[in-house]
C-alpha cells in the first residue's frame, strides 16, 4: 500500500525563541521555500488559510435551510395534523406548496450564490511567497505552514511566523496588543518567556506592515493562529446595519400581529364549537398568509442581482448588506488624492530656503526617495521620475521610517564625507526638528516666519509642499528617531496633482441625489482648500487636526455636520470624524485606499476601497471600486437604491394586501356557517400571489424612488399597512355581501369566488403600490407583467381544471365573474386614490 509522508510535526509552542534554521528544520522547509508539490500536499493536510466566515452553503445545506425556516416548519406541522385527521386534500395542498416554495427559493438563492462567488473571487488578497525557489504570487488562503513569505509595506500578515530577514520593518499589531504606534521587527530570536508585545521577531495574522520589507517563515495558518484561537473563543457579530435593524423591527411588528390574530381566531372558533383541528389549521394558515415568507429569498435575490449590476458598473461587493447601506448613504467622506484629483503627482520644483530653484535640494530629496524602503508613495515616485540620483560611492546605513505622527522619513547614507542623514516630510514636522538654515544661520522666529510665508504662498497656489533637511552624523551601529534633531533646513519640494476633469459634475450629481461630500485629508489646509475650490466645494467650512484635538466628542458631533473639509488629520482622527457623523444620524460612507484609512473604513457604515489599494484597506472595505472614480461610486449608489426600492415594493405589497385579506377572513369566520377558505386554499392563494413578487428583484424603478437616500420608516410602514389593509378589507366585505345576498352562494361557490377575488386584488395591488406615480404612468418590468398576467389567467382557469374538485373549487357563472372583475377594478381605482392621498401628506 502506498504510504503518504507524514505531515511535519507542529512547531514548539515557543517557536519565536528558536533560531530560524532550527525552526525551518522543524517545519520541513528551507530558505528557498516549499516546492509546489509539497505546498499542495500541506494545503490538504492543514486546510485553507481561512478563519470561519460567511461562506456559501453547499447545495444540500441550502436546500435544508429552505425546509427549516419557522414558517415552513409551521406548514409541515399543519400538513402532519391534516394527515392525522385524514384531511387528505389539505395535506396534499400544503405538501405541494412547501415543495414548490422551497424549490423556488433554493433555485434562486443557489443561482444568486454562484454569481456572487464569481464576483468575490475577483477580490482575493494576494501574497508573494517562495515556491520552487522563486517568488510567486498566490492567494492568501493558499499559504501553508513552512512557506517563506515576502512582505512589504501595506501587506496583511497571512499567518503567524518569524522573520528571517527584516529591513526597517514596522508592524501595526494594535489588533492584538492595543499598541498605538507600529513596532519595529527584527530577525533576532527572543526569550521563550517574552510576552506577545516583546516578541520583536514574530508577526501574527491580522496585523499589517506599516513600512520596510521582510522575509517571513510561516509557522501557523488559519484557525491555528493566535487570531484564529481568539476567534474560536469569541462570537464576533458584525455591527447591525440600518437595513438589518429595519428588517428586525418589521419582523417584530408582523410577529406581534400574527400571534395576536392566530390565538384570537383559534380561540373564537373553538368557542363557536367548530372542529378543533379545522380551527387550528385555519388559524395557522392565516398566520402564514399574513407573513411575507419569501422576504429572505427576495432579499438574497435582490442583493445578489444588485451585486452583479454593480460589478458591471465597476463596483465589486464584498459584503452584501453594504448594498442597502450604500443606497441609504447621505454623507460620503473621501480622501483627496486620486479621488478628487488625478492621483498623478508631478514634481513642480525644488527650492532652497530662500525660495530660489535648487538642483542640490532636489538631489538630496531624490537620494532620500531612492534609498527608503518604507511606504511606496506617489511623491517618491514623482521624485524618481524627475531624475535618478547618482549613487556611485554611496551606501545606505539606516532608515527611520515614516509614521503618521512624525510625518517625515529619514535615511542615513554614507558617502566620502561620512554618515549623512537626509530627511523629508510635512513642512511643519520637518521644520520642528531644524535649528539652522543651509547657510548656517540660526532658525529664529523671523527666519521661521519667512519659511512659513513661502510655504503658504505655494500652498495657496494648489501645490503640495514638503520640507527637506539634513545633518552630518557620527559613525554608530544603529540610527533612530533621536537622531532627528538639530537638523539643517535645506529647502522645499513642490508637487502638483491636478483635479480630475469631471469630478465637479459628479459632486453636483451626488448632491442632487442627497449625498453631501466631505474631504478628509492629511494635506495642508491651503492645498486642500485650493483643490476643494477647483472641484466645486465653494466656501468650504474647514476643521484642522489641531482644532479637532481640542474638541470633546459631543462638540465634534455638531461640528462634523457643518464641516466640509477636514485637513491635516491623522488616522485616529479620521475614525473620530466618521463616528461623530454616525452619532448624529447620518449613514456614512468612507472612500480610502491606504493603511491609514483602515480605521475609518472599518468604522463607516459603508467602507469603500479601490482595486489597487493596500491589502489592509481592501480587507476593511465593504465595496471595492475597479476604477478610482467618484462617478463609478455614483452608479453603484443608484444600484443600491434600486435594490432597496424593490425590496420595499415587496414589503408594501404583501403587508397591505395580506393584512386586509387575512383580517377579512378572520372576521368572516365569526359569522359564516363555514370557514371562508380551507387552510389549503389559503396557502395556495398565498403561494400564487408570491410568484410575481420574485420578479420584483428586476423591476424597473421610478426616478422618484432613487432621487434621495431612503431608510426603513416604521411609522410610515405601519400607516401604509393599516390604511391599505383597511381598504382591502372593505372590498373583501363588499365581495362577501355580493356572494351571500345577491348570488346566495353555498360554501363551495363562496370559497371559489372569494379565492379568485382575493388573489386578483393581491396581484393588482402590486402594480399600484410599486410606484408613487399613477400606476399607468410607470411601466413595470417585463418579468413582472408576464408573471402577473400568467397567475391571473391561472386564477380564472383553476375552477375549470381537472384538479378543481380536489382543491374544493367549482365553475363560476359569467355574471358572478363579471361582478368579481368589477369589484377588482373598483379596488384598483380606490387604491390609486388612497395612494395619492397617502403620499400627499409626505413620507
Amino acid at each position: 500500500m502506498l504510504r503518504l509522508p507524514a505531515p511535519p510535526p507542529p512547531p514548539p509552542q515557543t517557536w519565536w525563541a528558536l533560531p530560524p534554521d532550527q525552526l525551518a528544520a522543524a517545519l520541513g522547509t528551507t530558505s528557498k521555500g516549499l516546492s509546489s508539490t509539497e505546498a499542495t500536499r500541506r494545503l490538504g493536510v492543514h486546510g485553507r488559510n481561512e478563519l470561519q466566515r460567511m461562506r456559501r452553503l453547499p447545495a444540500w445545506r441550502l436546500l435544508l435551510s429552505q425546509l427549516t425556516s419557522p414558517l415552513v416548519l409551521l406548514l409541515v406541522a399543519a400538513a402532519a395534523i391534516s394527515l392525522l385527521v385524514s384531511e387528505w386534500t389539505d395535506a396534499a395542498v400544503v405538501a405541494v406548496i412547501v415543495a414548490a416554495s422551497s424549490g423556488i427559493g433554493f433555485w434562486r438563492e443557489h443561482d444568486a450564490g454562484r454569481a456572487l462567488d464569481q464576483l468575490l473571487s475577483r477580490v482575493v488578497l494576494k501574497v508573494r511567497v517562495l515556491r520552487d525557489g522563486s517568488p510567486r504570487e498566490i492567494s492568501a488562503p493558499e499559504v501553508v505552514p513552512g512557506d517563506i513569505v515576502l512582505l512589504s509595506a501595506g501587506c496583511l500578515m497571512p499567518g503567524d511566523g518569524v522573520l528571517l530577514e527584516a529591513t526597517d520593518f514596522y508592524v501595526n499589531q494594535a489588533v492584538l496588543t492595543g499598541e498605538t504606534f507600529p513596532v519595529r521587527k527584527t530577525a533576532a530570536p527572543v526569550a521563550a518567556a517574552a510576552p506577545l508585545s516583546d516578541r520583536s521577531n514574530a508577526v501574527y495574522l491580522g496585523t499589517n506592515a506599516k513600512s520596510g520589507s521582510a522575509r517571513c517563515l510561516v509557522v501557523s495558518t488559519g484557525a491555528a493562529t493566535m487570531y484564529g484561537q481568539i476567534a474560536r473563543r469569541l462570537t464576533l457579530r458584525p455591527p447591525e446595519t440600518e437595513f438589518d435593524r429595519g428588517i428586525r423591527q418589521f419582523g417584530t411588528l408582523l410577529t406581534s400581529v400574527m400571534m395576536l390574530m392566530t390565538l384570537a381566531v383559534f380561540a373564537i372558533n373553538v368557542n363557536l364549537h367548530r372542529p378543533v383541528v379545522e380551527s387550528l389549521l385555519f388559524s395557522v394558515a392565516l398566520a402564514v398568509g399574513l407573513t411575507p415568507e419569501l422576504l429572505p429569498a427576495i432579499l438574497s435575490i435582490n442583493l445578489a442581482r444588485s451585486a452583479q449590476v454593480m460589478a458591471k458598473s465597476g463596483v465589486l461587493v464584498r459584503r452584501l448588506n453594504a448594498i442597502e447601506n450604500l443606497g441609504s448613504m447621505d454623507v460620503l467622506c473621501t480622501d483627496k488624492t486620486g479621488t478628487l484629483t488625478e492621483g498623478d503627482v508631478r514634481l513642480q520644483g525644488a527650492f532652497d530656503d530662500t525660495g530660489a530653484a535648487s538642483v542640490e535640494v532636489g538631489r538630496k530629496a531624490t537620494l532620500n526617495a531612492f534609498f527608503q524602503t518604507g511606504l511606496a508613495n506617489p511623491l517618491d515616485e514623482a521624485l524618481l521620475r524627475a531624475g535618478n540620483p547618482d549613487t556611485a560611492g554611496i551606501e545606505k546605513r539606516g532608515e527611520i521610517p515614516y509614521d503618521f505622527v512624525r510625518k517625515r522619513l529619514s535615511v542615513v547614507i554614507r558617502d566620502v564625507a561620512g554618515p549623512w542623514l537626509l530627511t523629508k516630510g510635512a513642512f511643519e514636522n520637518v521644520l520642528a526638528v531644524c535649528t539652522r538654515t543651509h547657510t548656517g544661520a540660526p532658525l529664529d522666529d523671523p527666519a521661521r516666519a519667512s519659511l512659513r510665508s513661502k510655504f503658504l504662498g505655494w500652498g495657496q497656489e494648489g501645490f503640495r509642499v514638503l520640507g527637506v533637511a539634513e545633518k552630518r552624523l557620527a559613525e554608530q551601529d544603529l540610527y533612530g528617531r533621536d537622531d532627528e534633531r538639530d537638523l539643517v533646513f535645506a529647502g522645499f519640494l513642490t508637487f502638483f496633482d491636478p483635479p480630475k476633469r469631471d469630478v465637479a459634475k459628479t459632486i453636483i450629481d451626488l448632491r442632487a441625489l442627497g449625498v453631501s461630500l466631505k474631504m478628509i485629508t492629511g494635506d495642508a489646509r491651503a492645498v486642500a482648500e485650493h483643490v476643494a475650490e477647483a472641484v466645486g466645494l465653494q466656501d468650504a467650512t474647514v476643521l484642522t487636526g489641531a482644532d479637532l484635538n481640542e474638541l470633546r466628542d459631543e462638540a465634534l458631533w455638531h461640528a462634523a455636520e457643518r464641516t466640509d473639509l477636514f485637513v491635516q488629520v491623522d488616522p485616529n482622527q479620521k475614525e473620530r470624524i466618521i463616528l461623530a457623523l454616525k452619532k448624529t444620524g447620518h449613514v456614512v460612507g468612507y472612500l480610502g485606499d491606504g493603511i491609514n484609512d483602515a480605521p475609518a473604513l472599518h468604522a463607516a457604515d459603508v467602507g469603500i476601497s479601490v482595486e489597487g489599494a493596500v491589502d489592509v484597506a481592501k480587507e476593511a472595505a465593504d465595496l471595492v471600486l475597479l476604477e478610482r472614480d467618484l462617478d463609478v461610486l455614483r452608479r453603484g449608489l443608484l444600484a443600491g437604491r434600486m435594490t432597496f426600492a424593490n425590496t420595499m415594493k415587496y414589503v408594501l405589497t404583501t403587508t397591505s394586501a395580506n393584512l386586509g385579506n387575512m383580517v377579512s377572513m378572520a372576521l368572516a369566520s365569526l359569522f359564516l356557517p363555514f370557514l371562508p377558505l380551507t387552510a389549503g386554499q389559503i396557502l395556495l392563494n398565498n403561494f400564487l400571489s408570491d410568484v410575481p413578487a420574485m420578479a420584483l428583484a428586476s423591476d424597473s424603478v421610478d426616478q422618484q424612488l432613487i432621487d434621495r437616500p431612503r431608510r426603513w420608516d416604521m411609522r410610515l410602514l405601519k400607516r401604509f399597512m393599516f390604511q391599505f389593509g383597511l381598504l382591502s378589507s372593505l372590498f373583501d366585505f363588499l365581495t362577501f355581501a355580493a356572494l351571500l345576498r345577491v348570488f346566495h352562494a353555498d360554501y363551495a361557490r363562496f370559497r371559489t369566488a372569494w379565492f379568485l377575488e382575493s388573489l386578483l386584488t393581491e396581484l393588482v395591488i402590486a402594480l399600484v403600490v410599486r410606484t408613487r406615480q399613477p400606476f399607468y404612468r410607470s411601466a413595470p418590468s417585463r418579468g413582472l407583467w408576464i408573471s402577473t398576467a400568467a397567475i391571473a389567467a391561472l386564477a380564472f382557469a383553476l375552477p375549470y381544471l381537472p384538479l378543481a374538485n380536489f382543491l374544493g373549487f367549482e365553475p363560476l357563472p359569467a355574471p358572478l365573474l363579471a361582478v368579481l372583475v368589477a369589484i377588482t377594478a373598483t379596488y384598483v381605482v380606490s387604491a390609486e386614490a388612497l395612494k395619492r392621498l397617502f403620499y400627499r401628506k409626505g413620507d
